[in-house]
């Protein structure tokens, strides 16, 4: 088991997410970084979509009650195991009363805690993701609290050295596919959705301009400050079905892009759509920071997909021998 000494809201047990139910009105949920938890979990030799716990706000602190194994992925949270530093994107074992320590991270927004056998909570509509705003899966439905205690599922795999094994991070692994500005924005590729001709006087701009995530901002949606962007009619529209990464545009002209715990329904006109594969990214920005929309199609998101899973699979290929080598 893991008990939870120290945390605040918004820190929940996810998983990759809730598919099949939106038509019932049930959001994905799951993590906003799918990348740094498949990353984990491969190298405690889980299952991909095995539950860990996502934290977004620090300090967070966790005592293991049996020995086990960890992987710390995401944003780099400065983590301590009983004092002593661990570097981010890293897996070692931990012995049973050890505590781990995760504080502000020196980059990035959110950080991922993996554990050999995944966080063994009641799976809900086939997921063990949770879901704040229908207080449903996860832990009891909400963001974990002090004293919380979370079991831990049973694993085959090898266990990881007590020294630890590192994983290259993507944005260093793939820093060619996946592009920042000179400055150092994060530029995120996005294709032109239903409405987009409705915004033809402002195109340049919504592309040129550098949005700032607004400090109202949560895994629901990133609204986006900056010089409004208008339609050039007013038009009545139905509701329709939203999934994470559409990019709407709300009255006062400042998009709204929606994330893991997005609606499943809307009416805002949708201006573009940011590709699947650029998600986990904006998973990593934090509110204040700026970011890049850029204009892409679907050949070149088949493309990025490609790349990230050619990462997954060196990952893994890397992972099995050096844990095999333990093993011996």
């Amino acid at each position: 088991m893991i008990e939870i000494i120290k945390t605040g809201a918004l820190n929940t047990v996810q998983d990759l997410g809730r598919s099949g139910y939106r038509h019932i009105g049930v959001s994905v949920s799951g993590v906003m970084d799918p990348l740094a938890l498949r990353a984990g979990n491969i190298l405690l030799g889980n299952d991909e979509n095995a539950a860990g716990i996502e934290i977004q706000l620090f300090p967070f602190r966790v005592r293991f009650l049996a020995d086990t194994c960890i992987a710390l992925t995401g944003a780099d949270c400065r983590a301590q195991l009983d004092g002593v530093a661990l570097p981010p994107w890293w897996g070692c074992a931990v012995k049973k009363g050890q505590q781990l320590e995760m504080h502000f991270p020196r980059s990035g927004a959110r950080s991922y805690l993996c554990v050999a056998g995944g966080i063994d909570v009641p799976l809900v509509m086939g997921s063990r993701s949770t879901a704040l705003r229908g207080s449903f899966g996860g832990h009891q439905g909400r963001w974990l609290q002090k004293g919380d205690r979370l079991p831990i599922g049973e694993t085959t795999a090898l266990p990881l050295p007590v020294s630890g094994m590192g994983i290259e991070p993507p944005t260093i692994a793939m820093a060619q596919v996946f592009p920042c500005n000179a400055a150092g924005v994060v530029q995120l590729r996005a294709i032109p959705s239903g409405e987009y001709e409705l915004f033809s006087a402002h195109h340049s701009r919504f592309w040129q301009q550098l949005w700032q995530v607004s400090m109202q901002s949560n895994r629901t949606g990133y609204r986006l400050s900056g010089e409004p962007i208008m339609p050039a009619r007013v038009i009545e529209m139905r509701s329709y079905g939203l999934v994470p990464g559409i990019v709407q545009v709300p009255p006062a002209g400042e998009p709204i892009i929606q994330l893991s715990d997005a609606n499943t329904a809307g009416g805002y006109p949708k201006i573009a759509g940011i590709i699947e594969e650029d998600l986990w990214r904006l998973g990593q920005v934090q509110p204040g920071q700026y970011i890049q929309l850029i204009k892409s199609d679907a050949r070149e998101a088949i493309s990025v997909a490609g790349e990230i899973n050619r990462w997954l699979m060196r990952l893994r290929d890397s992972c099995l021998p050096m844990k095999k080598a333990v093993g011996l």
